[in-house]
């Protein structure tokens, strides 16, 4: 697509992401790397669902676990279990997070997760480690069924792959979304979630049907 034949849009969407300012976002301090908007729509989802337990994939330096059980402390309800291939020093410590390491697609981790999940009424999944493909339909295949009917499986990043940002990345996000729903009719898009305009997850947000 040619810049002139860009919607405002995507237009801004390239403008803000080649940007990296959203690499150098905090949330108390601890760094985040989430576009606000997104943030901010998490914090509507948390608070409408009021789940349990929220399963996030891809911790970096635990900035978006931060917020999320920030959320939850003020709702008096809910923790946080994120995983990570990689061990980060200084990760905050909160009583509502627990830091898993390894695969997010490893027997292993999945086998402690459905411990974590057991007996839970409301559980909330993001989505946003490798965004290869192949990996992250794994993760779809996996953690779609940790999500309680009625919740959301949150894909991240789905903009990469030209979708408008990063066009030379390869198959990502979004097309493991496309794949997936392909597979299952357990889930479907909530287009309202991208209200803002700007979010690094369009067509990411799927919500599990009741």
């Amino acid at each position: 697509m040619h810049a002139a034949d860009a919607s405002p849009t995507d237009s801004f969407h390239r403008l803000y992401y080649d940007s990296a300012v959203w690499k150098d976002t905090f949330w108390l301090g601890v760094r985040t790397q989430k576009c606000p908007l997104d943030l901010w729509i998490y914090q509507e989802l948390v608070h409408e669902l009021r789940p349990d337990l929220i399963l996030e994939t891809g911790t970096a330096h635990g900035g978006s676990a931060l917020y999320l059980a920030s959320v939850c402390d003020l709702l008096g309800r809910g923790e946080v279990v994120t995983v990570d291939i990689t061990p980060v020093e200084g990760r905050p410590r909160h009583d509502r997070i627990s830091y898993l390491t390894g695969s997010s697609t490893a027997d292993e981790i999945a086998d402690e997760l459905e411990g974590w999940v057991a007996g839970r009424e409301q559980v909330l999944v993001i989505l946003d480690s490798d965004h290869a493909r192949e990996h992250v339909l794994d993760e779809l295949r996996i953690y779609s069924r940790f999500v309680t009917p009625g919740s959301y499986l949150v894909v991240e990043d789905t903009n990469v792959h030209g979708h408008p940002v990063l066009p030379e990345h390869g198959p990502g996000p979004m097309e493991a979304v496309e794949a997936f729903l392909g597979e299952s009719d357990e889930f479907e898009l909530d287009p309202t979630r991208e209200k803002f305009f700007l979010t690094f997850n369009p067509r990411g947000f799927l919500r599990k049907r009741a």
